[in-house]
């Protein structure tokens, strides 16, 4: 049906009592296997990504640090993880899931990363769970082999993609947008190309009345060749790090707009999933299922 990135290194161990959901990593292939959204020939296993295409976003004493464990005590802390060289590994296999998606996407229109949507992840240093950019590794991977001209990178996520806009500040090639509460994390925002911010407690109407308007006129103006979807579901009333109070059913007619528009233009498209905080673990698996039943009612 379509390509997903999955490997067993994603449900990296973490210490008890931990606020980051790393079961869901294990029950959502489950899930989808289970339901029959996917199948287990769907998924496909990604090597470790080539320094080299890490190097194009992030600087070399960043990721040197990252591979000799040598951050310092403050920039560890603002990642959020216990720092080993397997966390990193778990990094340099997810980037490279995104790529290997992206590259897929031109034939089947559409490609998943069970991970990734690590856009807290500056060209310097990593925070709030992210250690590299594989959104923004897999843009410039497809820029620098000449396999697109122009990408539109849509950041749903309840928390502004601060280190994608970073990134790619002054790069006119990839164009970045994101939504996310106003006051929420990170609490200084960096400048997308466009940000659109909402207020604590934004339900479903606002939020899709808001997409709705907006990305069909970004496609027509941008006119990107292909667009990186970062599908976070903690805009979920539900989640403990999202202020916002969209529904499940909400979140998933967000996720269909984005397809019926990819699908509409003719823009392949690669998923990464974001964050999802809600308190219990069904909710985000569902949440994220839906993503997955959405591309495959429209693709």
């Amino acid at each position: 049906m379509f390509p997903i990135a999955f490997h067993p290194i994603y449900q990296h161990p973490l210490p008890d009592g931990h606020r980051f959901p790393m079961l869901k990593y294990e029950l959502l292939p489950q899930q989808l296997v289970h339901e029959g959204t996917a199948s287990l020939s769907d998924f496909f296993k990604p090597d470790i990504c080539d320094l080299k295409h890490v190097l194009a976003v992030h600087k070399q004493e960043y990721v040197d640090d990252l591979l000799q464990l040598t951050l310092n005590a403050k920039a560890a802390r603002k990642i959020g993880f216990p720092l080993s060289k397997e966390l990193v590994m778990r990094e340099l296999i997810i980037a490279q899931g995104t790529i290997t998606g992206a590259q897929k996407s031109f034939d089947t229109k559409v490609s998943f990363n069970i991970a990734g949507g690590t856009h807290h992840a500056f060209s310097t240093h990593g925070e709030a769970f992210c250690l590299l950019n594989d959104q923004a590794i897999a843009s410039r991977f497809l820029l620098d082999h000449k396999l697109s001209k122009k990408i539109l990178i849509i950041d749903l996520d309840v928390h502004q993609g601060n280190g994608t806009a970073e990134i790619f500040q002054s790069n006119p090639n990839v164009f970045t947008f994101s939504t996310h509460g106003k006051t929420n994390y990170p609490f200084k925002k960096e400048i997308s190309d466009l940000d659109i911010s909402f207020n604590d407690g934004t339900k479903d109407d606002e939020f899709l009345q808001t997409i709705t308007k907006v990305i069909p006129r970004l496609i027509e103006t941008q006119k990107p060749d292909f667009i990186f979807y970062l599908a976070g579901v903690d805009i979920l009333s539900s989640d403990k790090l999202g202020k916002l109070e969209c529904s499940l059913d909400g979140c998933k007619k967000r996720d269909e707009l984005v397809f019926e528009l990819c699908s509409k233009y003719q823009i392949p498209v690669q998923v990464s999933m974001g964050g999802g905080y809600s308190p219990d673990i069904k909710t985000i698996i569902e949440a994220h299922a839906n993503t997955y039943r959405a591309a495959l009612s429209i693709f």
